[in-house]
């Protein structure tokens, strides 16, 4: 037996070569990645194109006509509008919000931690049960909201606001929970962006008399615009493909006014058992996502370089 290919040796060999090594330990992500993802774009691909319905073994191939169909029906542009609009107005918020959050925390003062605690909070507990906490919120008859507001006399005795069933105020409800959701990650990632900058810069900032304004815009936001990238990228991400906000506080109510793509797919997909038509509807966004992510990191590149 060649003592070079002894299980021992084998296992030095590999550990010795960077490459091999490297492969071996990728191979599990790849195919755990694949495994959560290809496989549904790949059964997405195929669904889209047939006529698979809930409960139907045999299929046949229909072509584009679910694309067709689904771009013939006004509800599915209302959706798309209202998943671009909802994804791009939540990030603005949440990328002012949270470099107020980020430069705020990066003092020293009493209860930092508890500040901090809070607002993690949101992004550690689970989407849904927030979400069913928002529904109580935003309800009708008991909403915490409208009390406070009638209690600081901005609404008068007659007047109420019924958040989940007028069309916009059901849109702007779905927006706030957005943020509430996604400022979390995005003050962390900011957090992390700030404590790398050095502090020599800061110090030769103030030494040059840079006031509090312009230290934080011509310095410290340049310096984190790939992090703000970054944020931004997985926040719109997220608002992109969710669906269980709208699912819980609207189900695309009123009159299918709230609806997004991931909500409207699953309402055709799963709900209305037609699996071609939910898998075409999803398939839409697949080509936004890829061209955000594209311009994201275009954007974060060219921060670096700058």
């Amino acid at each position: 037996m060649n003592p070079a290919n002894t299980p021992g040796n084998r296992r030095l060999a590999l550990v010795d070569d960077p490459a091999r090594l490297g492969r071996w330990m990728l191979a599990p992500t790849l195919i755990y990645v694949f495994g959560l993802v290809g496989v549904p774009l790949i059964l997405s691909l195929v669904y889209s194109v047939t006529n698979v319905t809930v409960g139907r073994m045999d299929y046949s191939f229909r072509g584009l006509d679910h694309f067709a169909s689904a771009m013939a029906k006004p509800a599915f542009w209302t959706s798309m509008r209202n998943t671009l609009v909802f994804a791009l107005t939540a990030q603005v918020a949440v990328i002012i919000m949270a470099n107020v959050l980020a430069v705020a925390l990066m003092r020293s003062f009493r209860g930092k931690w508890f500040v901090r605690l809070l607002i993690l909070m949101p992004f550690v507990a689970p989407i849904s049960l927030g979400s069913l906490g928002w529904l109580w919120i935003f309800d009708s008859t008991y909403s915490v909201i409208n009390w406070t507001l009638r209690a600081v006399s901005f609404l008068g005795p007659t007047e109420w606001l019924y958040w989940l069933g007028q069309p916009e105020l059901a849109k702007a409800s779905i927006v706030i929970v957005n943020v509430w959701r996604t400022l979390p990650l995005a003050t962390v990632i900011l957090l992390a962006g700030l404590g790398s900058i050095p502090q020599d810069i800061h110090d030769a900032a103030e030494m040059d008399g840079a006031r509090v304004w312009r230290h934080h815009f011509q310095i410290t936001l340049p310096m984190i615009m790939p992090i703000i990238a970054v944020s931004t990228l997985f926040g719109l991400v997220f608002t992109f493909t969710d669906m269980v906000v709208v699912f819980v506080l609207t189900r695309g109510g009123p009159f299918d006014s709230s609806h997004v793509l991931a909500s409207l797919a699953y309402y055709a997909g799963i709900e209305g058992g037609d699996l071609g038509e939910g898998a075409a509807i999803s398939l839409f966004l697949l080509p936004l996502l890829v061209l955000i992510a594209v311009l994201m990191l275009r954007l974060a590149r060219r921060s670096e370089v700058l």
